[in-house]
């Protein structure tokens, strides 16, 4: 038994340059997303980062729409991570926020 959480994240970098800077974030990441959340798996269908993520030992599927100007985030949760989402949503959206942000 799964959940789905919707999570957008507005920015006002163009679709070709946040996917450009979620690229590039996911390497300097190293298949982590906060202490808590591993990448196992990603692959992109067009404007789409489809995502296989771990956290509290438990996997989850995440897909990552780019428009023009906000992600929106489609994460389906097994039960226990859906009980905790209230604690991974605000990661969520904080690293998301990171990968967007220009790194000097």
């Amino acid at each position: 038994m799964s959940e789905t959480v919707t999570v957008t994240v507005g920015h006002t970098l163009g679709k070709a340059e946040a996917i450009r800077r979620i690229k590039d974030g996911l390497l300097r990441t190293s298949g982590h997303l906060g202490a808590m959340v591993l990448i196992d798996q990603e692959s992109w269908e067009g404007d789409t980062l489809h995502l296989r993520i771990r956290a509290l030992h438990q996997t989850a599927t995440a897909r990552v729409q780019v428009l023009e100007d906000a992600l929106r985030i489609e994460v389906s949760l097994p039960l226990l991570l859906a009980k905790a989402a209230k604690v991974l949503l605000p990661i969520l959206r904080k690293e998301a926020t990171l990968l967007l942000e220009k790194k000097k």
